[in-house]
């Protein structure tokens, strides 16, 4: 089969599997809003921090699957902001990163 031909049947597949995986992707985005929120008062718990930081790490490779590199790009800066210190200043730029991969997610669907 020529590579034109197998174009729309790729494209239909990514496009399946994107819907498939969507709530997963949004419920790790999720993830983020919320340790954000845990951080903004001061009151995020180690657990939620490694989930935090596990929720980008799997966002930053299946983003990337999707060709959403800018999403990619974020969830790895996230991922270290959740590795790092617990100050105002993360909590905010944690939770702009997750408004901005909302924005990526829905540019996609």
């Amino acid at each position: 089969m020529p590579e034109q031909a197998m174009q729309p049947e790729l494209s239909a597949a990514l496009d399946r599997l994107w819907r498939q995986h969507l709530p997963q992707i949004e419920e790790r985005v999720s993830l983020l809003e919320a340790a954000g929120k845990a951080l903004t008062g001061e009151r995020l718990a180690d657990h939620q921090r490694e989930t935090a930081k596990a929720a980008a790490h799997k966002l930053a490779g299946v983003l990337g699957t999707f060709g959403l590199m800018k999403g990619t790009i974020l969830a790895r800066e996230a991922e270290m902001l959740c590795a790092g210190d617990a100050d105002p200043a993360t909590a905010q730029q944690l939770t702009a990163i997750a408004a901005e991969l909302r924005a990526v997610i829905a540019g996609r669907t």
